[in-house]
């Protein structure tokens, strides 16, 4: 069993930055594929970015790519979303999600565990 507990949401003006944060906890963290997730009002869930074990490997929507950085410290058991330049449109609830894959992970149903989720909201 994994827990995720996800920090660093708030409110932001467009053009801003915030950096979502990740604590886990249960079995070794450096095993699992993690990503980040968000879900705006009325729509549906979506990936945002992923990272694989040892932090090598991520991949991005195209929607955040070249704005957003996702990063983990295995040291820490700790992973996160660096996100620059934030739209109106990125106001969302962000999850924090671990898959157990040995590849890296976009679809929702990929990922075993879930956080409770943290909200972003960007004002314009």
């Amino acid at each position: 069993q994994v827990q995720l507990v996800e920090s660093g949401g708030g409110l932001v003006q467009a053009g801003g930055s915030l950096r979502l944060s990740c604590a886990a906890s249960g079995r070794t963290f450096s095993n699992y594929i993690m990503g980040w997730f968000r879900q705006a009002p009325g729509k549906e869930r979506e990936f945002v970015a992923c990272i694989s074990g040892t932090g090598v490997v991520t991949s991005y929507a195209d929607s955040v790519k070249g704005r957003f950085t996702i990063s983990r410290d295995n040291t820490k058991n700790t992973v996160y979303l660096q996100m620059n330049s934030l739209k109106p449109e990125d106001t969302a609830v962000y999850y924090c999600a671990a898959s157990y894959k040995q590849r890296l992970a976009v679809l929702i149903a990929e990922y075993d565990y879930w956080g409770q989720g943290t909200q972003v909201t960007v004002s314009s």
